[in-house]
């Protein structure tokens, strides 16, 4: 067998590179869509996995490995597809659209799309499923409004990662202080110092641009027209906001998301039947071509014209490929590489939080998953940490502020992917206006770099977690000099 080589710097920063290069002279020059780019980023990083010595099928494996890790949030997706279009179908979404229309106005929507979507997120534990529920009745209430899809999704984004982040439910929360070895409880905690002054500071800021809204917004003639057009082609009655409340019901009575989002798109399916007298067959079309109607409102069929399937899978096809590209990068141990690099520029407790949020955000830009975003600097730092007498919660909140947060704003990131198909709003868009999810970072270094709520280690709790281990005969401490195979740690 060929010897393997172990890349250098040099070596590991050619693919990383050539995808930055590739993706900008893509989107930006000849304004195409990143899959190509990306895909061809994928062939120059497996070319140089084969220099350093392996072999095609150890590269397909970690292909294998790495789309893997995507599929559940590839399904969640085609049954978001569904959901929109059946909701659409049976007019739970013109509804909830109808009567948001009479209880928000321009001025305070923003900030109040924002605390709705959190709280949802919060009971929920998902963004994804906040996002693909109130969330695409919010961006529809957004543009009946006259508001800018752009700043919806950003308020909409904002809403759903607090919610997330700080939700007990959520994968992302359990899966930070699991790695860390943090009390699950200990860990919220600690990351409400950050994530609520971020939370805070999103809704004024939503709240001045709301002001700004007012004389650009629709009137109430409009609103009133966009009322009467939905009313004439649905049955519109509150009765039919009983299907998103049961979904959010089931999901907050922990059925895991996937089968709870499926009933709702069955019950979506059977309104659309019952309710708005739409044949089986038309519904089973819409299902996958997603819902199709010609009004002659330019407006109004922006607003139902979208789900399906079929709208998922420009989606589906970018998180394949960018998933491809990361397995080559961790199969062939440019990450690795990488990561040991930027362990090296750690000197101080800021430069260490720092870098563990470079790592993270490095991270949801080569890996592509949020997931990766936290198990690979949450595993690679912990000794690093533990050296300086830091406790583990103040890595496994830096894990959240840097990776959870960050995640919604790469483009060919599962969960950037996600939000764009979701909301139909492109993340470079909606990038400038997601305030939680730049700030976050930003008061993670603030906070690193004045030592403000930055937690130490006393000598007994040193001594107690070193105890703990020998009893457990296990180690929290990675080594410094060998990142463990992150696809085989999941």
């Amino acid at each position: 067998m060929k010897k393997k080589k172990t890349p250098s710097l040099a070596i590991a920063l050619i693919p990383i590179l050539a995808m930055i290069t590739l993706l900008f002279i893509g989107i930006f020059v000849f304004e195409a869509d990143p899959h190509i780019p990306l895909l061809f980023s994928a062939i120059i990083a497996a070319f140089i996995a084969m220099y350093l010595g392996h072999t095609w099928l150890e590269i397909e494996k970690g292909i294998i490995r790495a789309v893997s890790l995507s599929l559940q949030a590839l399904l969640i997706l085609l049954v978001i597809g569904t959901i929109m279009a059946t909701w659409l179908a049976g007019g739970i979404v013109p509804t909830m659209i109808y009567y948001g229309l009479d209880l928000l106005s321009a001025a305070y929507f923003l900030p109040a799309a924002a605390v709705i979507c959190s709280i949802v997120a919060i009971a929920s534990g998902n963004a994804w499923t906040a996002a693909g529920t109130i969330g695409i009745a919010i961006m529809g209430i957004g543009t009946g409004l006259g508001i800018d899809p752009a700043m919806v999704a950003g308020a909409v984004i904002s809403g759903c990662y607090f919610g997330d982040k700080i939700s007990p439910l959520s994968e992302t929360t359990n899966m930070a202080p699991g790695i860390t070895g943090v009390d699950l409880f200990d860990h919220i905690k600690h990351m409400l110092y950050t994530t609520i002054p971020a939370l805070l500071i999103s809704v004024i800021l939503y709240f001045f641009i709301g002001l700004s809204l007012k004389e650009k917004a629709a009137g109430l003639e409009e609103i009133a027209a966009l009322q009467r057009n939905l009313s004439e082609i649905f049955i519109i009655s509150p009765w039919l906001l009983l299907v998103p409340a049961v979904v959010l019901l089931l999901i907050i009575a922990k059925i895991p998301a996937l089968p709870g989002l499926v009933i709702g798109s069955i019950t979506g399916a059977f309104v659309a039947v019952l309710i708005q007298g739409t044949s089986i067959g038309e519904v089973l079309g819409v299902m996958v071509n997603g819902f199709q109607l010609e009004t002659g409102h330019e407006m109004l069929d922006s607003l139902l014209n979208n789900g399906g399937t079929e709208a998922m899978m420009y989606t589906i096809s970018l998180v394949m490929i960018a998933m491809s590209f990361g397995g080559i990068l961790e199969v062939s141990g440019i990450l690795e590489t990488l990561v040991h690099h930027l362990l090296k520029l750690a000197k101080s407790t800021g430069s260490l939080i720092a870098t563990t949020a470079a790592t993270c955000i490095t991270a949801n830009i080569v890996a592509c998953d949020q997931y990766l975003s936290i198990l690979l600097p949450g595993r690679m730092y912990i000794s690093a940490y533990r050296k300086r007498k830091l406790h583990p919660k103040n890595l496994s909140r830096t894990l959240e502020d840097a990776g959870t947060m960050t995640s919604p704003l790469v483009p060919w990131n599962t969960c950037g992917a996600f939000m764009t198909a979701t909301l139909g709003v492109s993340t470079f868009q909606y990038a400038p206006y997601a305030f939680l999810c730049l700030i976050s970072p930003l008061i993670a270094l603030l906070y690193g770099f004045t030592g403000f709520n930055i937690t130490r280690l006393s000598d007994e709790e040193m001594a107690a977690m070193e105890a703990e281990e020998r009893k457990n005969g296990t180690s929290q401490v990675a080594h410094e000099e060998k990142l463990p195979r992150t696809f085989d740690a999941l």
